[in-house]
């Protein structure tokens, strides 16, 4: 049988989703975990790989298990050996052919950033920070110029090891609450660092140090340099992959209503 999960975590402790030699990763904690339920060896393929310090809400995995075990059980077992900051959300069954990564059309990203003279404390690692005031104009105008098909060299990282540099950005929605602003981002598929790079640029352009034509020049550029410095990864969330409904995946986590 494979079986599909839907797995939130706070990444702030981990290196990261893909499991290394160090075992401090999303994924090394997943497998043993499952490991231990199951009683013998799980290993799992992933939607879509986090770094460092970033978050899931929705992250989604497939595996295959010779268990026949009802899908609250896979829940709850599952859980009962995880760490208080990463929680499998759902479990279903799915048909051999479904790969979570294959399978993707699509994948969402959100990144939370507060604007506030003072650092944040109570969100500290959950949001990025600036300090100085936002053009929400500004960085709206600039973010258009990266809806559709480019070639997004300007923020792929050294270390990228995706074939092409050439990606769909679908949408970028920008919002705000109070202090704190929300950058929705929603593609085909993304680069290693490619939304914190792309943070870095529309700040640059938020708060004034660059204009907002400046960010189709750095796309056309197709050159690291010419983009902001990486952002921070402490605001940035992993909303998920979109599958096709035939799937019958859930499109959703209790952690989509809280955050901000």
């Amino acid at each position: 049988m494979r079986l599909a999960l839907g797995i939130s975590y706070n990444g702030q402790a981990y290196e990261g989703w893909q499991s290394q030699s160090s075992g401090r990763t999303v994924q090394d904690r997943l497998e043993d975990a499952l490991s231990q339920f199951a009683a013998q060896p799980v290993s799992t393929l992933c939607a879509g790989r986090t770094d460092a310090g970033v978050h899931g809400l929705m992250q989604v995995v497939h595996f295959d298990t010779g268990l026949d075990r009802e899908e609250f059980s896979w829940i709850r077992g599952t859980n009962r050996f995880l760490p208080d900051d990463i929680a499998v959300q759902w479990a279903k069954p799915v048909p051999d052919a479904f790969h979570s990564r294959a399978c993707a059309v699509a994948r969402r990203y959100a990144y939370v950033l507060l604007e506030s003279p003072v650092r944040p404390s109570v969100d500290a690692g959950r949001v990025g920070w600036v300090f100085r005031p936002l053009d929400a104009a500004a960085m709206r105008e600039a973010a258009s110029a990266l809806i559709g098909q480019h070639d997004f060299t300007s923020f792929r990282a050294s270390a990228c090891q995706a074939k092409s540099p050439v990606k769909t950005m679908k949408r970028v929605d920008i919002s705000r609450r109070g202090a704190y602003w929300r950058f929705e981002f929603e593609a085909d598929a993304f680069l290693h660092h490619m939304i914190r790079n792309i943070m870095g640029s529309l700040l640059a352009i938020g708060q004034g140090h660059e204009r907002a034509l400046w960010m189709a020049q750095v796309l056309a550029a197709r050159d690291r340099d010419a983009a902001s410095p990486t952002f921070s990864p402490d605001g940035l969330y992993f909303m998920g992959p979109v599958y096709a409904p035939e799937w019958g995946l859930p499109t959703r986590t209790a952690a989509y209503d809280w955050l901000p």
